[in-house]
């Protein structure tokens, strides 16, 4: 059944998208018209979006106090040592289906309907089939809320960043930082803390979540390209891949995989909407791919 604490989680996600939605509008009009968008903007709009930050502001104040070193290396730890049972690909799209609550009066999209219309949305545009699975599982990550490391939606959902270096000013709320144990660290405060200029991104802890928990669980269990894995592990990295943050430890080829997340995440952030799917329609041309890539289960 539905759980109130999934809904709770869903909403704060979904809460999370729409600021990124906000920003990305108010940054592409900026874009376009430099000059007009001083004079001539709506302020509601940047009303709208200073409110829509306040419903997550408190969200971030917490992921950004505990997103420390310490967390993360335990995180990775548990993580290897834990056990979290073994499902195919579908299954886990239906365990994660029970995240939205049937009470919840906003909207009546499900888990699977997302994922489906993130799949849809890329086949509609013909797109190659290891895309089509990518938008299909991107968000599975999300599991985490049932194998819970006992922590909180801040170490599931939101943004993600580079922990062991200095925390960018691109990041949402760059101030909330201040309180977290890695702020003043003499080596973590540093611009490339404990990682060399230029070792690439595969070298660097992203912050953990549901990005991250399921890059680590299908780069060894699955056929996908690592453009496809790129787009699961850096779609929530925004102040990367929007903001143009931590080029000073991307090498040559993360430049390639940075075009490939940024073909994908517009997919994502704008693909939600009321409008339903038929998911046992649907089934069996996306299992057909989804077999394409992924043995029959996977250990999570």
């Amino acid at each position: 059944m539905p759980t109130a604490t999934g809904r709770v989680l869903d909403e704060t996600s979904d809460a999370v998208d729409q600021v990124n939605i906000l920003k990305a509008r108010v940054r592409d009009h900026q874009e376009l018209e430099p000059e007009a968008s001083q004079t001539t903007k709506d302020k509601s709009q940047f009303r709208d979006y200073e409110n829509a930050c306040d419903r997550v502001k408190n969200f971030y104040e917490e992921q950004h106090e505990k997103q420390t070193m310490e967390f993360n290396i335990q995180a990775r730890v548990d993580f290897r040592t834990q056990s979290r049972g073994k499902m195919s690909i579908w299954q886990a799209m239906e365990k994660l289906n029970t995240l939205v609550d049937d009470s919840d009066p906003d909207t009546d999209l499900s888990q699977i309907e997302h994922l489906l219309q993130t799949a849809e949305a890329i086949r509609r545009d013909g797109k190659p089939e290891w895309m089509q699975v990518v938008g299909l599982i991107h968000d599975l990550g999300k599991l985490l809320h049932f194998y819970n490391s006992g922590t909180g939606q801040w170490s599931i959902v939101g943004d993600t960043f580079p922990v062991g270096c200095a925390f960018s000013d691109k990041i949402i709320y760059p101030e909330t930082f201040k309180v977290n144990p890695d702020f003043a660290d003499p080596v973590y405060s540093t611009e490339c803390g404990i990682y060399k200029p230029n070792c690439g991104l595969d070298n660097v802890m992203m912050s953990w979540g549901h990005d991250e928990y399921l890059y680590l669980v299908l780069r060894d269990q699955c056929t996908l390209p690592e453009e496809g894995l790129a787009m699961i592990r850096y779609h929530s990295f925004y102040p990367w891949h929007r903001e143009g943050a931590y080029t000073h430890l991307m090498n040559e080829h993360d430049y390639n995989l940075l075009q490939a997340v940024r073909e994908f995440n517009p997919y994502d952030l704008y693909s939600k909407s009321d409008g339903s799917l038929d998911a046992a329609t649907l089934r069996p041309y996306y299992e057909g791919l989804i077999a394409k890539f992924f043995p029959p289960t996977i250990q999570w």
